[in-house]
């Protein structure tokens, strides 16, 4: 679920977590409601998602923060060590320590199940979602089915599987990040979320179903969704014609509230 291009960037700062952990961040401080990004599976906060939404936060004045789970991009830790849980743990963190009042949850691939947690977890604090070929769920619903026999034997034999990936690094998908994730799963029952929620998908998008987004319309509790699904869209939505689509999304969500 990685789908972030990176580019070179200014010093990140650092935030100490209780478990020793340390998170890279990024922030600007502005208006509120302020944007959080939260980044795919094996991606990091230097993609073009990122930036674009740093852009619009510096045009418009908002408070805008980014930043990478444990064993991603400039944070602590081995990415092979990394359950939903943990990355979990590492959005609330962030959320509660590097952002105030009222805010707008952008969560790109994986990171729209981080979004989901989070949300869920800090419901009077969340103005809006909006999910960019969100995952919620995809250890249990995506995975198996994409991996053979023989890799999912290897999981349970070896405790991890490494897979070829259409993007820079290769998967690492370990038995904890399966079992881990059967105690996180977001889509078996109501989310109790009634903030405006945008989903993005892309018909072409080889990695997570378009009829995804459906599924979470489905099982959200809010009567304010809204789904644009791009014809020519892939899984990583991140070429000149998204971004604006992306940050149109955001503003018009912002001035909506």
């Amino acid at each position: 679920m990685s789908n972030d291009t990176t580019f070179a960037e200014p010093p990140h700062q650092i935030l100490s977590h209780t478990t020793g952990a340390s998170i890279a961040y990024h922030a600007l401080a502005g208006a509120s409601p302020g944007i959080v990004f939260m980044t795919g599976f094996m991606s990091d906060m230097t993609g073009s998602k990122a930036l674009a939404l740093e852009s619009l936060a510096r045009e418009r004045g908002q408070a805008y923060l980014r930043f990478d789970y444990q064993g991603h991009g400039q944070s602590s830790g081995e990415f092979a060590d990394g359950t939903i849980g943990l990355w979990a743990e590492d959005a609330l963190a962030a959320f509660d320590e590097l952002t105030e009042g009222p805010q707008i949850i952008v969560g790109s691939s994986m990171g729209g199940w981080m979004m989901l947690l989070t949300a869920v977890a800090r419901p009077d604090r969340v103005a809006g979602l909006v999910g960019i070929a969100a995952a919620p769920d995809f250890t249990e619903d995506l995975l198996p089915n994409e991996l053979s026999q023989e890799q999912l034997a290897e999981v349970e034999e070896k405790g991890f599987v490494i897979v070829p990936s259409e993007y820079e690094d290769d998967y690492t998908f370990t038995k904890a990040l399966f079992d881990d994730g059967r105690e996180h799963l977001v889509l078996r029952d109501e989310i109790p979320l009634d903030c405006p929620v945008r989903l993005l998908h892309g018909l072409n998008d080889t990695s997570v179903p378009w009829q995804t987004a459906l599924t979470i319309k489905d099982k959200l509790r809010s009567d304010d969704i809204e789904i644009t699904l791009i014809k020519d869209g892939d899984h990583r939505l991140s070429e000149e014609d998204d971004l604006a689509r992306l940050t149109r999304t955001v503003t018009a969500l912002i001035d909506g509230l």
